[in-house]
């Protein structure tokens, strides 16, 4: 824990996370930066484990959309990440401690990364065109309900300071 705060102290006194920090018209638009990445991060996401649960379906199959839109996906979470280290990086060291914030990066996010890279790996098996299988209506659903809650522990990083 010990080198995750020296490297916090150091990140959040580097040049640009004070000239963010401390700048009344820098700050929003990182913020908005990293919400357009999330948004475009979620939003994709969502489109796709919704379809690979069977919502929706409009006769594309869930390999087809996904393919469609992987790209997109992956540029929403390099912005989202972008926004997120900015907005870090501004009071790392207080982030770091924080236990929402500990459960939000260590715990959810990895997860979330590691179901969404398989849901899209298996998407093409799941395209049979019948019904839904099971496994694709949990692994949607668990995905929504990960990223959900890496949402609440976000929002819930000001009250565990």
């Amino acid at each position: 824990m010990h080198t995750l705060l020296t490297f916090a102290n150091w990140l959040q006194n580097t040049g640009w996370a004070l000239r963010i920090g401390g700048s009344s018209w820098a700050y929003p638009p990182v913020q908005a930066l990293h919400f357009t990445g999330l948004s475009l991060w979620i939003g994709t996401t969502a489109v796709i484990d919704l379809q690979v649960m069977g919502v929706g379906r409009n006769g594309r199959a869930p390999n087809q959309l996904s393919k469609g839109l992987i790209i997109w996906n992956w540029i929403g979470l390099a912005i989202a990440v972008t926004g997120g280290f900015m907005l870090f990086s501004i009071s790392a060291a207080t982030f770091i401690i924080n236990a929402a914030f500990q459960v939000k990066l260590g715990i959810l996010i990895p997860l979330g990364l590691i179901l969404h890279i398989f849901i899209q790996m298996k998407a093409r098996e799941w395209n049979d065109g019948r019904e839904t299988k099971t496994i694709a209506r949990l692994a949607g659903g668990l995905e929504l309900l990960l990223w959900f809650c890496v949402a609440t522990a976000a929002v819930s990083i000001p009250y565990f300071e």
